[in-house]
């Protein structure tokens, strides 16, 4: 199957706006009408996660595309968005009414003009009370999980306020289902190493009659175990190799007295011990050459990505910052 052809340098790009909602009637109208005036020939797209409180009517209301997602969690929303809609950028933002979604043309410009795949939103809180008690340090002590294990400086990991291009979106494979999501889109342009950007963006309340779906220590927990996970699938050869190391070391500090006493007597007399150092330093080996092989495996996952990211063309840039075309310099010659 051949890739869609790459869309005209002068052509409008198109713009799919994502907004995951589960009851936010009270604030998505507000979402959608600022979204609508920042954003005036985009596709709006409200995905119900299986509301109760009437929001997919009230984004109905407003002109909002509205799509029904019955399978909980905004991993999947965003699974089923990025398989389903068509479009040369993708907006996600959320529908609490949490971020400025008066910027979003702002961002969208961002990512065209500067040839990005992806834009984040770093959220800057206008009240003290924007972000929950909890949720400020645990994102913090998260970006610096992250930014020490994959090697890349992250400012907002969990932002759910995000540009992407047709290429990130098509070659982003969604595993995750909750609110870990913003993890994995975070990972996958780290380990894509694709061109991206952070943009600080507004960040304030809720709106009153909103109530947060984000559970402190329940989905902090479900997030660092990605982050543990998502490091042993990317970079297998360095947490295997960790591993060996500390059962290798634990393997000297027992065996080493051993060879020392052998050495000087010629008798090992505690053989229990020079048993489980022999073990702990085969299963050491063991460890570090599982971990070659899933990083002669991950490589392969890695170039089958990069050429799925490829299959696809890259975001229209807008006519203004296109080069003109350069002066025939005569014909080449071999």
């Amino acid at each position: 199957m051949s890739a869609a052809p790459p869309p005209s340098a002068t052509a409008a790009p198109r713009v799919a706006v994502v907004v995951p909602c589960l009851n936010e009637a009270a604030a998505v109208g507000k979402v959608v009408d600022d979204l609508r005036r920042a954003l005036p020939g985009a596709d709006v797209v409200v995905y119900d996660n299986g509301s109760t409180d009437g929001t997919a009517e009230v984004a109905a209301r407003h002109g909002a595309q509205v799509r029904h997602e019955e399978r909980p969690g905004k991993g999947t929303v965003v699974r089923r968005a990025f398989a389903d809609l068509e479009a040369d950028v993708y907006v996600l933002i959320d529908g609490d009414d949490t971020y400025d979604a008066s910027v979003a043309g702002d961002l969208v410009r961002v990512l065209l003009t500067g040839g990005y795949d992806h834009v984040v939103g770093v959220r800057q809180a206008g009240t003290a009370t924007a972000y929950r008690p909890g949720h400020a340090t645990g994102n913090r002590a998260l970006n610096e999980v992250v930014s020490r294990v994959f090697g890349t400086p992250v400012a907002d990991m969990l932002s759910g306020y995000r540009v992407v291009s047709r290429r990130f979106a098509k070659s982003f494979p969604a595993i995750s289902r909750g609110f870990e999501i913003e993890t994995e889109l975070t990972v996958h342009a780290v380990s894509l190493r694709v061109p991206q950007r952070e943009v600080p963006v507004g960040f304030r309340d809720r709106a009153e009659g909103s109530e947060s779906k984000l559970r402190t220590y329940r989905d902090g927990w479900r997030i660092l175990r990605l982050i543990l996970r998502l490091a042993r699938y990317r970079r297998p050869m360095a947490v295997h190799c960790l591993l060996g190391g500390l059962i290798g070391a634990v393997s000297l500090v027992l065996g080493i007295p051993l060879v020392v006493e052998f050495a000087e007597t010629g008798l090992v007399p505690r053989f229990p011990t020079a048993i489980l150092a022999s073990g702990l330093a085969m299963i050491a080996a063991l460890v570090v050459a599982v971990g070659i092989v899933l990083d002669a495996v991950h490589r392969a996952a890695d170039e089958t990505m990069r050429l799925t990211y490829l299959r696809h063309p890259a975001p229209p840039r807008p006519p203004s910052v296109v080069p003109a075309p350069a002066a025939p310099q005569g014909r080449f010659r071999g």
